[in-house]
């Protein structure tokens, strides 16, 4: 059971009909234009829950913000390849755009995010052409305006192990490879990751950041020494990186004030 403030179906498969879960500001108004982001959640496109990124959620919601928490396909459930993740995810950030008045959203300031494959996810909505669904209004666009990554997998085009059985064959692994489609004009990022991450190796997104630098994007790594994959979710770690994306949204009017999450002292990166 999610515990959101609202569950919207956001898309209907051939596999499942799969929700988006809202959480909103305390004093949210239907006239609101709000920035906005949604968060996908990792699992190794095998697997995992909608709830993963609710802490995340609750807190932005807490600070203005319209957040969601969002379900896609998965390998365990609808015995898909990410392929057909990737196309969930970019008719979520569609829904979300397309309701932006029902949702007192800004469509013009939404944010991306997600963890590990979920980070995947999220930077596939801003770097990759096609993968959309078909039948959807693409005249809504399925990019975000600033992406927010939690160790992400962001270069499958190598064989890394288990690459191949998870995604099929080499092909699809590189067509939905991030880092290799970096061009002028993606969205403002803000990386977090493990230094020691055994899953998704730290250069990934070393190689990410500096691409999209090279390229004129906006883009700042914030590396945890000595810790490995998925220590954004527990403390300290939760808190530093939440109070360090807190301060990247603020930093571009998306949030307002300071952090108001209690975090150790500056210098602990």
């Amino acid at each position: 059971m999610i515990d959101a403030h609202r569950a919207y179906i956001y898309k209907t498969t051939e596999h499942a009909r799969l929700f988006l879960y809202l959480y909103l500001p305390s004093d949210w108004k239907k006239s609101d234009r709000r920035a906005g982001i949604v968060f996908f959640f990792g699992g190794g496109w095998r697997q995992g829950t909608a709830n993963h990124f609710r802490r995340q959620a609750q807190y932005l919601a807490e600070r203005g913000m319209v957040t969601a928490c969002t379900d896609y396909r998965v390998r365990s459930r609808q015995n898909v390849l990410p392929d057909a993740c990737v196309e969930d995810a970019k008719s979520a950030v569609r829904w979300m755009r397309a309701h932006a008045d029902e949702l007192g959203l800004d469509p013009e300031r939404l944010v991306a995010s997600g963890g590990s494959a979920g980070g995947h996810l999220a930077a596939c909505t801003a770097t990759i052409e096609g993968f959309e669904a078909e039948g959807e209004d693409e005249t809504v666009s399925s990019v975000p305006n600033a992406l927010a990554l939690f160790n992400p997998a962001l270069d499958l085009s190598r064989d890394l192990p288990g690459i191949v059985e998870r995604f099929g064959s080499m092909e699809l692994a590189r067509a939905l490879s991030p880092n290799l489609y970096i061009e002028e004009g993606l969205p403002p990022a803000v990386v977090f990751h493990g230094a020691d991450d055994a899953v998704v190796p730290v250069a990934q997104s070393e190689s990410f950041v500096a691409l999209m630098e090279e390229a004129g994007n906006r883009a700042e790594l914030h590396i945890a020494s000595g810790e490995g994959h998925g220590f954004f979710n527990r403390s300290p770690w939760f808190e530093r990186t939440l109070y360090r994306l807190d301060q990247f949204l603020a930093s571009f009017g998306y949030l307002k004030g300071e952090p108001t999450i209690p975090v150790l002292a500056e210098g602990e990166w």
